[in-house]
């Protein structure tokens, strides 16, 4: 059952989307824009999301079968070391530790659909520590937000939905920018976390 905050952030978010779609649809009136647009863009939406349903039914069932091969199970424990140096206070806790671990294993797999759950579960133990895993919950969103990517799976289905002949020929490029974005990140964090105090 959602706490009062939650339906507040609810209800926060609902007025926002509300007044984007208001303010958007006056803005094109006011420009003298075609109407059509709005019927346009949502059919392309939906387009959209139903060229790239394939790749990422593939590739969350390539990670269900990395799940009960004991692949993610591997990779998490591997990244266990690092993640008690990033996170010291939440992986003392071990419900903490294994979320998080699935979360970056799932990250790095390029499977983002598939991290949020972790994801989730790791936020909500770091939160429940308080104030003194606060900097380890900001940690956890840069991780997030920036995270390196090993297969980029959903932007490869959105390239082969557009019809691109190779669509995994930017690997390289993700990982040169996901490696420079999360050591930006982590390094601006720890900066921060620094400066803050």
């Amino acid at each position: 059952m959602a706490t009062g905050s939650e339906r507040t952030a609810v209800k926060l978010f609902s007025y926002i989307l509300a007044f984007l779609f208001v303010f958007s649809t006056l803005a094109l009136a006011a420009g003298g824009g075609n109407p059509d647009a709005l019927f346009q863009g949502a059919e392309q939406a939906v387009s959209f999301c139903i060229g790239i349903t394939g790749g990422i039914c593939l590739w969350s069932a390539v990670m269900e079968l990395m799940e009960q091969s004991g692949v993610s199970r591997a990779l998490s424990a591997a990244l266990q070391k690092i993640l008690v140096r990033l996170f010291p206070i939440g992986c003392r806790h071990e419900h903490i530790l294994s979320a998080i671990s699935q979360n970056v294993s799932a990250n790095l797999l390029g499977l983002g659909n598939a991290a949020t759950p972790a994801g989730i579960r790791a936020a909500q133990g770091l939160a429940a520590l308080g104030e003194k895993a606060a900097d380890e919950l900001c940690m956890l969103v840069v991780l997030n937000t920036a995270s390196i990517q090993l297969i980029p799976s959903t932007i490869a289905a959105v390239r082969s939905s557009y019809g691109a002949a190779a669509a995994f020929d930017i690997t390289a490029a993700v990982w040169i920018s996901s490696a420079i974005s999360l050591a930006v990140g982590l390094g601006t964090a720890h900066i921060l976390k620094k400066l803050w105090r």
